[in-house]
């Protein structure tokens, strides 16, 4: 190696895209307390059993703020049935997240279609305007933890508070 470069990830801020564009990155600060009504993990690119097990840890013995869609689509239904033989489906459902078809059903949208005026915080891969329905909604992107956290304030949420 000609050098080495360490990092304090643990000191890095957790970010956030703000729509409507992927790029439009921002420390979480700058967002925290924007009220959402739909938080979403998975699809197909982003539905990984890690970034499942995280929301688990975060929901384990909490619930999702009322009002709050809290939707979580396992990439595959491999990722689907690691995540049930782990115990992760139960705790996500007591806390009321709401597990649906694995793969790209999230993306398309064909659940999870944001109305007038709707906010979402997600973990896909995209955030364009009228992505996930109506083109007055607004769709931040952000770390499956990140996204577990707002769904249970029911606003952007820094999630450290919820990892320890």
């Amino acid at each position: 190696y000609e050098r080495e470069i360490v990092v304090d990830v643990d000191a890095m801020p957790f970010v956030v895209a703000k729509p409507h564009q992927f790029g439009n990155v921002a420390p979480v600060d700058e967002v925290v307390g924007q009220p959402i009504q739909q938080a979403i993990i998975g699809s197909c690119a982003n539905g990984r059993f890690e970034d499942i097990e995280i929301a688990a840890r975060v929901l384990k013995g909490r619930k999702v703020a009322k009002g709050v869609r809290f939707l979580i689509s396992p990439a595959s239904q491999h990722v689907y049935l690691q995540c049930v033989r782990a115990g992760l489906v139960e705790t996500l459902l007591e806390a009321g997240a709401q597990l649906v078809t694995p793969g790209c059903g999230v993306c398309q949208p064909k659940v999870g279609f944001l109305s007038d005026g709707e906010t979402c915080i997600t973990a896909t891969t995209r955030n364009f305007k009228g992505r996930m329905g109506d083109p007055s909604s607004k769709v931040f992107m952000g770390s499956p933890a990140t996204v577990a956290a707002s769904a249970l304030t029911g606003y952007i949420t820094d999630p450290r508070e919820f990892l320890n």
